[in-house]
């Protein structure tokens, strides 16, 4: 028999007041921008590297990768927070034909792509962290 556990802190917010929801989604902001400094200095460092070490294509891979990141990742993932935060604030305002169960579900989907992106993020900075060691 298949047992699903569940996280519980999940769980304990998506059932929490709008106004916890709220406050976790510009957590994600703020967590996002810090994000995107990192990617500005694992650049700088990357290039710092590819300049001492001429056409090393593991180097330009690392950047072309970062590249992407910033670009897709990010702005896609801080467009979707500040519409899901847009959402809300139609909530509050009780338009017609919107209720909280959507702004949960919507909630959820974002917290599991920061959640994936996340561990994704770590591997690909544990890879620099090794590739830029000896310097």
């Amino acid at each position: 028999m298949k047992t699903l556990i569940l996280n519980p802190k999940e769980q304990f917010l998506l059932g929490a007041g709008l106004d916890v929801l709220h406050f976790e989604s510009k957590e994600w902001l703020n967590t996002t921008a810090f994000w995107k400094d990192e990617v500005k200095f694992f650049g700088d460092l990357l290039k710092r590297k590819e300049s001492s070490k001429k056409n090393n294509p593991d180097i330009a891979k690392m950047l072309k990768d970062l590249g992407k990141i910033h670009k897709d990742l990010f702005e896609d993932l801080e467009d979707s927070i500040r519409e899901h935060e847009r959402l809300l604030s139609r909530i509050e305002r009780n338009e017609k034909g919107l209720s909280d169960h959507d702004y949960r579900e919507k909630h959820k989907r974002i917290k599991n792509r920061i959640a994936v992106f996340e561990s994704d993020f770590k591997s690909f900075k544990k890879i620099v962290f090794d590739y830029v060691k000896p310097l």
